[in-house]
Parts: C-alpha cells; sequence; structure tokens
C-alpha cells in the first residue's frame, strides 16, 4: 500500500479521528487589504481537506505564512481561512492561537467533519528559519518541542500536505512523524509523482528551461539533469544565462558583470565554465539580448552588447528559436524567468517561451516560484500539464537529494505500520 516508502492518505482509517495536517499555503499577502493576492497553494491543498471532511475527519490544519527571514509576508493565517472555507466547501473555522489552551480545547471540541484552522505555526519560535539553521535539531529532538508534544497527544493521525515545504527541517514538519501514524496528503503525492516521472522517464525529447536569479539551485538542477541523461537540452535565460555567456567568453559588459558581482555570484562563472566543458552540446546560450535604454526595450547580438546597461531578457531571435524547441519537445521543465517578466519592456522573451509552454503537445511541468507567477500574470494554468507549488523542495528533491519530510514520512511508515 506504501508508495515511495510512504503511507497514502488512503491508508487512514479517518472518521471520527483527529488527524493533524500540515499544508503549505504561503501566500502572497496585501496587509492593507488584510488578504492573500494568490492562492494557487491553497487551492492545492483544498482536495486532502474537502476529502478529510467527507470522511468525518476532525481535521486540525497547520501552516506557515512567511517567516523571520520574509517578514513583509510574515502574518495571520485569519484571510486564507475565507479563500480555504470557499475552495473546500465547508466551513473552516480560524483560531488566533498554535499550540496554547485554546487550540487544546478547540481541537478537543471539534465533531466529525470539522476543520479547524490553527494560526501561523512560524509564531512559534522552534519553527523560524533562525532557529532550524542555528540548532539544525534531529528529528527526535523535534519531536519533542513546543508544538508537536502538546498537540500530539491530542491527535490520532497525521498527515503531511507540504510538498512546496518538505526541504525545510522543522518540528511542524517533521516531529509529528516520530510519535503519530503518518502519510502524505493528496497535494503531496501528485507532485512527488510527476517529479519522480520526470526525473526517471521523461517522453523524449526532453527539454528543461532554466532561468530566473537563483543561481546555485539553476546550476545544481542542470548539472543533475544533465548528468543524469534526463534532459536532453538545457534552454537558458535570465542571469543563469548571463552567467553562462561570461563563462564562455562573451563579453556582457561591465554593467551586468558588475551586478553579478554584487549578488556575490562571481565564483559561479568558474561553475558555468565546468558545466560548459562538460555538456557544451546540450547547453543552449541566448543568441542575443535586451536592455533598456532611456524607458525602450533595445536589443543586440550576443558579441555586440552594451558595456553599460545591464541585460535583462533573452531577445527576440533567441525567444523565438527556443519557442521552436519547446514546440517540438515532448516533455518541457520551466523553472524560473527568462528576464524580468514583471514589467512590459522586459517580459517578451518570459512571455513567448511561456505561450510556447501552453502550445505544444508535449506534457509541460512548470516549477514553483516566480514560474508560477508568470503563469498566473498569462493567464496560461489551465494550458500546463502540472504547476507544482514548490520552488525550493523541488530543486532539492531534482537534485537527488532526500528531502527531511520524506526521510519523516518513511520513518513513521515504519515505525507505525498500518497495511
Amino acid at each position: 500500500m506504501k508508495k515511495f516508502g510512504i503511507y497514502p492518505l488512503d491508508a487512514l482509517s479517518v472518521r471520527g479521528k483527529t488527524v493533524i495536517v500540515r499544508v503549505d499555503i504561503n501566500e502572497p499577502i496585501d496587509r492593507t487589504a488584510d488578504c492573500v493576492t494568490d492562492d494557487t497553494r491553497i487551492r492545492g491543498c483544498a482536495p486532502t481537506l474537502r476529502e478529510l471532511h467527507d470522511k468525518g475527519a476532525k481535521t486540525v490544519v497547520l501552516a506557515h505564512q512567511g517567516s523571520d527571514i520574509e517578514y513583509k509576508n510574515f502574518y495571520t493565517l485569519r484571510p486564507h481561512a475565507k479563500v480555504l472555507e470557499g475552495l473546500v466547501g465547508a466551513p473552516v473555522k480560524f483560531l488566533p492561537d498554535v499550540c496554547g489552551p485554546a487550540a487544546q480545547q478547540a481541537i478537543r471540541d471539534l465533531k466529525e467533519g470539522e476543520i479547524l484552522l490553527l494560526d501561523n505555526v512560524r509564531f512559534v519560535s522552534e519553527e523560524q528559519t533562525l532557529f532550524e539553521r542555528s540548532l539544525k535539531l534531529s528529528h527526535e529532538q523535534q519531536a519533542k518541542t513546543l508544538v508537536v508534544r502538546t498537540l500530539a497527544p491530542l491527535a490520532d493521525y497525521y498527515v503531511c500536505d507540504a510538498f512546496a515545504a518538505a526541504h525545510r527541517d522543522q518540528p511542524s514538519l517533521c516531529g509529528f512523524e516520530q510519535v503519530l501514524p503518518s502519510a502524505m496528503g493528496r497535494l503531496f503525492e501528485k507532485e512527488y509523482t510527476v517529479i519522480s516521472e520526470l526525473m526517471e522517464s521523461p517522453a523524449r525529447h526532453c527539454v528543461f528551461i532554466l532561468g530566473g536569479a537563483k543561481i546555485a539551485d539553476a546550476f545544481m538542477m542542470m548539472e543533475t539533469v544533465l548528468a543524469r541523461g534526463t534532459a536532453d537540452q538545457v534552454l537558458t535565460g535570465g542571469l543563469v544565462a548571463n552567467i553562462l555567456l561570461a563563462a564562455n567568453g562573451v563579453d556582457i559588459g561591465k554593467a551586468s558583470l558588475d551586478f553579478i558581482d554584487k549578488q556575490g555570484y562571481t565564483g559561479f562563472i568558474d561553475t558555468a565554465r565546468g558545466l560548459l566543458d562538460k555538456y557544451r552540446d546540450r547547453i543552449v546560450l541566448p543568441t542575443d539580448l535586451a536592455y533598456v535604454q532611456d524607458g525602450a526595450r533595445r536589443e543586440a547580438q550576443v558579441g555586440a552588447l552594451p558595456s553599460d546597461q545591464m541585460l535583462v531578457d533573452i531577445g527576440t531571435q533567441t525567444a523565438a528559436a527556443y519557442a521552436d524547441i519547446i514546440l517540438g519537445a515532448k516533455t518541457a521543465f520551466v523553472n524560473g524567468p527568462m528576464g524580468i517578466f514583471e514589467k512590459p519592456e522586459t517580459a517578451h522573451g518570459t512571455e513567448t517561451v511561456w505561450k510556447a509552454l501552453a502550445d505544444t503537445a508535449g506534457y509541460t511541468v512548470v516549477g514553483g516560484g516566480d514560474s508560477v507567477t508568470a503563469t498566473n500574470q498569462y493567464g496560461l494554468a489551465d494550458r500546463m500539464g502540472y504547476i507544482c507549488t514548490g520552488g525550493g523542495a523541488l530543486i532539492r528533491f531534482l537534485t537527488g537529494e532526500e528531502l527531511p519530510v520524506v526521510r519523516a514520512l518513511r520513518h513513521a511508515a515504519e515505525a507505525f505500520p498500518l497495511d
């Protein structure tokens, strides 16, 4: 009954049982309007909560919003409750408490089919990023932290549906599995399945499109998919492409080199050179790039790039060439935009590539973060094969790393057999 060494939701007999469900509904927040501005992740976990509701579980939802290092989005989950209620199609109670007396009593008072959303778990220090990075608690130690030792005795099962946070090593994600029978939710299972199939047996021709400005992640992913033979080609854009071009001996100009240095990415030019040495025939670089001068978009061929202007998008020629490759692919995975897509004058490359992803007959997978934002911005979500909610988790998974939450769920499957 296990899948990937983890129990699926079907393994649990939940009627009348209290189920703690950890989800990732970390969304952009408008504090002035007290609302979320994108419901992608909330929409993703709704099927699991709806299923638990329909099966008569007493469901307790744990989630985070922002963090100590992402303070602009560090906020209560109150506005999420309304969105979740509409998507689940059932009442969702919200309580502004995480694990205190009020939360404990509210859990005890739950009736079959009811759903309770507790407040932002990162209001508790042990769930914060700095706590995770500084203390590096083992999963056994996480089971003894406040949230787990307070809430676990009130529950029968734990379900993790937070694939987007599966790379994090925090008590609400990895501690409950040490003390409760556990399973993965529907979204977690779907994302794990899609990405596993992408890595193990993609339909050929398989193209990865890697852009954006998360350089360490992009190069780590590039190395993995090329070394394993997962990707037949890697198309590059954004800062990823600029660094590869510099590594290839192209003069990308002082302005762009200074930006790379300011971001602390100069050392990645050597990394890029190593990638080109090994996989030059499978890495596709832009042939023209765009910059903005006097408020207007300008383009130049590689080899004739301006020194004093930042390169902010792939050019029209490159975008058309990438679109042709994507339209001919059987599998296409994208992570990271081709340029600064938020501004009209620098959006052409990203928009062209995304429209090709929507038009291709091949199977398309959209990575998390800005890639999802771009997909929604262009109104193309319904035309993509699959949209992953995870950013960091997806990248770590694609590099072959066993994610902390996966390890914890596998432990629970051995410690608390449900077969």
